[in-house]
């Protein structure tokens, strides 16, 4: 899952000089703070069966590391951001 460029990022299509979003930046895996699904289950107050759902339905991204699953904090994050409504 891609994330987005940040607000006002802007670059120039040089073949026809019009304005476009940029590209996001590119993030260095060391930069990359991955957590486990427990900390995930723990994060969203959900069950790890749920994380995995949600891994293995693509909804949310993650690393395999042997037989575990990483997830990037940052996804975490931006899945509850967008997953969040208004129910009053």
């Amino acid at each position: 899952m891609p994330y987005p460029a940040a607000a006002g990022d802007v670059r120039c299509d040089h073949e026809s000089g019009d304005r476009m979003p940029s590209e996001p930046p590119e993030i260095h895996l060391a930069q990359v703070q991955f957590l486990t699904v427990a900390e995930v289950a723990a994060m969203m107050r959900v069950s790890k069966m749920t994380v995995y759902r949600l891994v293995h339905g693509g909804d949310l991204p993650a690393a395999r590391v042997g037989r575990s699953f990483r997830v990037p904090k940052r996804a975490v994050e931006e899945y509850l951001r967008t997953a969040y409504f208004d129910a009053g």
